[in-house]
């Protein structure tokens, strides 16, 4: 039997489409591919508190931008040794409340400690609160956050989309995310600046600012969304 010309022709075109397609789904680009990331820091937390760092990495003016205020309440995910946590605590008193979210045990119980060495000397932290974490889900209450910071712990998130994602029920109408890192690759504790700004779209958030005065090499950047 004799096919007709133009149905052979359309034949052939959806065989060749079909084997496009299914090429297309084995590809790493259709795929998740998911992006390299650092290790994430299990060492000395006392690291973090090196004299200096406060003006280093201008941490008044990125609570300023992020309208970090007395009433407010704020996340610190990837809080570490409490570091921005305790200063976050000072500006948002005595009203508001700051959450220090960890995946790590070890550095929720040395921010547990800390806080109350700080109560001790009757410094009034009664308003830091820990959360122990997963890597994808901060685990903060829903409507919790006027501002969120991830101080230099993106690049080690594996799943940031996700984490995002799970974030964005935290956030209060209005809501500032901060993500403050380094441009450079994974082995180098960075990530670049354009993946950030992609993740943060697919998990739903805008880019609202961006700055470079944090850190005076220049390296790192300081990114503002809002979902």
């Amino acid at each position: 039997m004799t096919i007709p010309r133009n149905r052979l022709l359309r034949s052939l075109l959806l065989l060749a489409l079909c084997a496009t397609g299914v090429a297309a789904q084995n590809t790493p680009s259709a795929q998740t591919a998911k992006r390299a990331t650092s290790t994430p820091y299990k060492g000395d937390l006392s690291i973090f508190d090196s004299p200096g760092r406060e003006q280093r990495l201008h941490v008044d003016r990125v609570m300023d931008i992020l309208g970090l205020a007395p009433g407010k309440d704020v996340a610190d995910i990837g809080a570490g040794s409490g570091w921005f946590t305790i200063r976050a605590a000072h500006r948002v008193a005595p009203s508001g409340t700051v959450y220090a979210v960890d995946i790590n045990p070890e550095a929720i119980h040395y921010i547990d400690l800390r806080v109350k060495d700080q109560r001790a000397k009757k410094e009034s932290l009664a308003n830091v609160k820990t959360i122990l974490s997963t890597p994808n889900d901060p685990k903060l209450p829903k409507g919790s956050v006027d501002a969120v910071l991830l101080l230099k712990t993106y690049h080690e998130v594996a799943d940031p989309v996700a984490l995002l994602e799970h974030l964005r029920p935290a956030l209060r109408p209005g809501a500032h995310v901060g993500i403050i890192d380094r441009n450079g690759e994974a082995a180098s504790h960075g990530i670049s600046q354009r993946i950030v700004v992609e993740e943060a779209a697919r998990a739903g958030y805008h880019l609202v600012d961006t700055y470079d005065f944090v850190k005076d090499d220049g390296m790192d950047y300081f990114l503002v969304f809002t979902k």
